[in-house]
């Protein structure tokens, strides 16, 4: 760690418990006290980190008396303690590191150069599928195909695991990243080369807010900004806007966690805080449980915040101490936060530019769905709500009944509406031990009344680490979630990820067969169409006894006030207010069942992994030995013929259009996500590579090879080009053929052939969604120049700009119809070229669109380059050549 300028003179010591640390001070910097508590650990990250070139005294300053109520307009370069990744996404950030290398060398630099300088951390906690659920082996064999699918995958994570200092891998079977880093990896305070200073983190995959919970800055970014973080690149952002979101009261009885996520998330959703830092205050605060924060944390890209944190007070102490920390790490956070200000003070309000408030007593029983998590439907409601929304997928008048005949069992009637996966699975959740143990003991109420699950359910467990199964076995619960068919699956993200494996093959074929719609419902935080199974139109998210509750229901056409689960042994009906389970009855059964021993026994070799990862052979050498065979693992060309210089930036002309899209398109829309159909361009790929269909796997196992990856681009079932008039997935009309309909990689092949670029066309909140850094890579390999829409969610738009696409906005107001582009136009795009010698970012380019008569539609679209780091990178045409460079000039 390079020694700050020290210019405000903050550089002190802190001695706990005989040890001396050096910290720096933020009550040297004026204004500082009164700062929110992400904005003092943005703060202390400046002192530390000061240069004098890229962190200046005015930077400092700046943030010191941050003017709560204007509009973010100040550059800060943020430099995170730490990286934190999962598998989908950790992937590719390994293997362009690795393509790095090659490059550095090829430029006559030092291979070894390319390091992560923070530490980096990776779970592989995706790539598990629920292939085999409902029986006791269901974890061992899904563990089994696993290793089989993706063993290529895993020798190259061993290598990364050898060949980069400071890397570590939490092997498979282990838990999810988030839930691992909540109860391990997560610091709360850093500790390195004599120097204590808060941790703070960057994870490539959304949900890394889940660590807000524990007072740990930290947010969702794209693999391509983590790989630079890794590098030591900084975090270019701006001072942001901070919403004050104030807690008070306590939950009632019969509402969860869950219940309060889905308030707050619609809450801000409505308020809007895209771009925002969300903060938690007030005397409601310290009734708040740790694994509830890290469940409100967790759920921040739901509504869209940057970061949704709570500060460290006693709760956080208690969580550490539970979860094995040693008492010495405790006693440095408490002194830490104490001495910095960082201590929760219910008395003191801090400057917010806006602020909220919730009550939590008037939280009640909900879920949301069918298809955004922001869409919140009060329980008691539920019902009556899906019989309107039913009718936006085709359903009118009775629900349709096709006749299933299962292998094994009685034939029996599946209607729409029909619960067909009922999964409890997510960091969300299944990191909280309220939810989960509420959850156990109402499946035990339910089978000691003889209530059974439907046999069209496809019942899961996939909790997020080794410790619920802990604490499950010790409080005797398995007996009675196992009788109900959940069974222990995996320890990953399953479902939640779109990993929720196939449907039985009878189930599936009269769904197709009859077009009906089924329905899943998850304790996870996405929900998007298309995600969670490809025969399933409706997905719902709910709390762990709510799952258990629809897959005892079998159907989402159901009010659990009125309606009974079944009947007992007597005969009698059971409501589900019969077999919920109290509060007190849940914590007292949480109190005799957790303990600290468990935290430390299950992470105390959690980097080992099991035989099977220990017997995996792994390659050597500092760089790594391609295999031109490989369907999972391939170099690829980001840096093919790059020189030590950038070229000039470019207009762009003569470009075409290769999608037009409407409002609320996703980055699962975009990037390629869950299955490989062997119809497509990437299963005709694969196909011709001498692989089976058996063995196709998901694109998010495929992430390093970038062939599969652009096949799979706008390739999403769900996806509307309105380009093509009632046509979903993958298509466009490829004007190099008259207009012909054609998938969108091979337009785009085309394209490339005529040395056509391309440009997209968009409407709200494009790339909402999940940080992936597929949606901009691919859509860059697809050979599109510059993308046009009306607003950009946070991460995909710098994500863009990372891989050197340019993002421009409709002038305010304005969009495609009200401008009356169709799409078929020829697009010029002039003045992007004053980013040229240096030049400041334009604030406006010039765009004229020519239709096939000769017409033109101009306009002037802003430029969402929004600091000159993120200049930097496009006049380099992407990020990861901006830092090689850096490192060889």
């Amino acid at each position: 760690m390079s020694p700050s300028t020290n210019s405000f003179g903050a550089q002190d010591t802190l001695t706990v418990g005989g040890e001396s640390y050096e910290i720096y001070r933020l009550d040297k910097v004026e204004g500082s006290k009164t700062l929110p508590f992400s904005l003092k650990v943005l703060l202390e990250c400046l002192l530390r980190t000061e240069d004098g070139a890229n962190i200046t005294k005015e930077h400092i300053n700046a943030l010191g008396q941050w003017d709560e109520t204007a509009q973010p307009s100040t550059e800060i370069q943020f430099t995170p303690a730490r990286v934190i990744m999962q598998d989908f996404t950790g992937v590719p950030c390994v293997v362009d590191l690795a393509t790095m290398r090659e490059a550095v060398a090829d430029l006559g630099g030092d291979a070894k150069k390319i390091n992560p300088l923070a530490p980096a951390e990776m779970v592989i906690d995706h790539s598990v599928i629920i292939d085999v659920f409902g029986r006791p082996d269901a974890f061992e064999k899904n563990v089994e195909i696993e290793y089989g699918r993706n063993k290529e995958r895993y020798q190259f994570l061993r290598w990364g695991q050898t060949a980069f200092d400071d890397f570590k891998v939490v092997p498979p079977g282990t838990g999810i990243v988030h839930q691992v880093n909540i109860e391990h990896l997560a610091r709360s305070v850093m500790t390195r080369d004599g120097v204590a200073y808060p941790d703070s983190c960057v994870g490539t995959d959304s949900h890394t807010t889940m660590v807000n919970g524990l007072g740990v800055l930290g947010w969702g970014v794209g693999g391509i900004e983590a790989e630079a973080a890794m590098l030591g690149q900084p975090v270019s952002m701006l001072i942001p806007r901070v919403v004050g979101f104030k807690l008070t009261g306590e939950i009632p009885s019969g509402a969860t966690a869950t219940d309060v996520v889905l308030t707050i998330t619609q809450m801000l959703r409505e308020h809007g805080v895209v771009g925002k830092f969300v903060e938690f205050y007030g005397d409601g605060v310290a009734s708040v449980p740790l694994a509830n924060r890290a469940t409100i944390g967790n759920m921040s890209p739901e509504f869209g915040s940057t970061c949704a944190i709570f500060p460290i007070d006693d709760v956080t102490l208690d969580y550490l101490r539970l979860t094995g920390r040693t008492e010495e790490h405790v006693a440095l956070v408490e002194a830490y936060a104490k001495e910095q200000g960082l201590w929760h003070d219910p008395s003191v309000e801090p400057r917010f530019s806006e602020k909220l408030e919730l009550d939590l007593s008037t939280v009640v029983p909900s879920i949301a769905g069918p298809k955004r998590p922001q869409d919140r439907i009060v329980l008691a409601d539920a019902k009556q709500k899906f019989g309107l929304d039913v009718k936006n997928y085709g359903v009118e008048g009775d629900f349709r009944e096709a006749e299933v005949t299962p292998a094994e069992g009685p034939a029996y009637g599946l209607k729409d509406g029909a619960v067909v996966i009922a999964s409890i699975t997510s960091c969300t959740n299944t990191s909280n031990p309220s939810v989960m143990m509420a959850a156990a003991l109402l499946a035990k109420n339910a089978v000691e009344k003889g209530l059974t699950v439907a046999p069209w359910v496809k019942t899961s467990m996939a909790p997020g680490s080794q410790v619920v199964t802990g604490y499950y076995e010790k409080a005797g619960m398995w007996p009675y979630l196992e009788k109900l068919g959940f069974y222990l699956v995996g320890y990953g993200c399953t479902t939640c990820i779109g990993n929720s494996g196939p449907l039985n093959e009878e189930i599936s074929q009269a769904v197709q067969e009859n077009d009906l719609t089924v329905v899943s419902v998850l304790s996870g935080n996405r929900n998007f169409e298309g995600r969670i199974n490809p025969d399933v139109k409706m997905n719902y998210l709910a709390s762990p006894p709510l799952v258990i509750a629809y897959a005892l229901a079998g159907t989402m056409n159901f009010d659990f006030d009125t309606d009974a689960l079944g009947t007992d042994q007597q005969g009698n009906d059971v409501f589900l207010k019969d077999i919920w389970p109290t509060p007190d009855e849940v914590e007292s059964t949480i109190a005799s069942s957790i303990d600290r021993d468990m935290f430390i026994k299950d992470y105390a070799d959690v980097f080992a992994g099991d035989e099977r990862w220990q017997s995996l052979p792994t390659p050597e050498g500092d760089t790594f030995e391609w295999d031109g065979e490989s369907t999972y693992v391939r170099k690829p060309p980001y840096f093919d013929g790059m020189a030590k210089q950038p070229s000039p930036v470019e207009d762009i002309t003569g470009a075409r259009v290769l999608a037009k899209l409407g409002d609320s398109v996703t980055t699962d829309h975009i990037s390629p996500a869950g299955s490989i159909k062997a119809d497509s361009p990437a299963g005709k790929y694969l196909s011709e590579h001498g692989v089976e269909r058996k063995d196709f796997n998901s694109y998010g196992s495929r992430r390093g090879n970038h062939e599969v990856m652009v096949r799979g681009t706008f390739a999403n079932i769900r996806l509307r080009n309105q380009l093509l008039d009632g046509v979903e997935g993958g298509f466009t009309r490829d004007f190099t053929q008259d207009g012909e309909q054609s998938t969108i990689f091979d337009a785009a092949e085309n394209y490339a052939k005529a040395g056509t670029p391309l440009v997209v066309l968009g409407g709200k909140e494009y790339g909402s969604g999940s940080s992936r850094d597929w949606a901009a890579k691919g859509t860059r390999l697809l050979g599109v120049k510059a993308v046009i829409v009306e607003s950009f969610e946070r991460i995909h738009r710098s994500n863009l700009i990372g891989m050197g696409v340019l993002p421009l906005q409709f002038p305010q107001g304005q969009n495609v119809e009200s401008l009356g582009l169709d799409g078929t136009e020829t697009f010029d795009i002039t003045g992007i070229t004053a980013l040229n010698e240096g030049g400041d970012v334009p604030e406006t380019v010039h765009v004229t669109a020519t239709k096939a008569d000769g017409a033109k539609v101009e306009f002037d679209a802003v430029v969402r380059i929004d600091t000159p780091g993120e200049a930097d990178y496009y006049r380099n045409d992407g990020i990861l050549q901006y830092v090689l460079r850096s490192l060889v000039n």
